[in-house]
């Protein structure tokens, strides 16, 4: 039985929003953008309250979600407030210029909110590419179990997103789809 993924993202540049795609591609699932002022299109609310699985995704900012992502973050206290999350798979991306960014500091923010929702976290699930013959085009490159990351230079465009950072979004996303589908709740 295929379980309902909604993939709920902030992008400023358009390379979160390249990686949701590729979340998305992996989990069979639907994106949800928040918008430049941090709000969620109309049903948006209803979106995320159907769901099997969260996937939430935002770039690294100065070490966190950008104001965007976190006024989104804030409004959930609603749902919060009624556990309506709870039991609910959730998982989190994120992407930033730097190799280590503090993209880790971004997916602990995610984790800790999932945690206040009483969901369940997955990560990766993907081994890293972290030996001599490894590229940094592989997959899981960047070496996270927390969550998938990229890294894309500040002066890349969308396009020149790497393949293998791609590729671990996808791959992570089919992870989340697979441990969703072995939930019942």
């Amino acid at each position: 039985m295929s379980k309902k993924i909604v993939i709920v993202y902030f992008s400023g540049y358009g390379h979160t929003k390249r990686m949701a795609e590729a979340v998305a591609q992996g989990a069979g699932g639907q994106l949800l953008a928040v918008d430049g002022e941090g709000n969620l299109p109309e049903g948006g609310w209803e979106q995320l309250a159907a769901a099997d699985a969260i996937i939430m995704g935002a770039p690294t900012y100065m070490g966190s979600v950008p104001w965007q992502f976190k006024k989104f973050i804030d409004a959930s206290s609603k749902p919060w407030y009624s556990q309506a999350w709870k039991n609910k798979i959730a998982a989190g991306f994120t992407n930033s210029a730097s190799m280590n960014g503090d993209k880790l500091s971004t997916l602990h923010y995610l984790f800790t909110l999932a945690m206040q929702h009483s969901m369940i976290w997955v990560g990766t699930g993907l081994m890293p590419s972290n030996s001599k013959a490894a590229t940094r085009n592989d997959v899981n490159y960047v070496a996270s179990f927390s969550g998938a990351m990229a890294s894309t230079p500040s002066d890349a465009s969308v396009d020149e997103m790497l393949p293998g950072d791609l590729e671990t979004a996808r791959q992570f996303g089919a992870r989340v789809a697979d441990v969703a589908g072995k939930f019942s709740v």
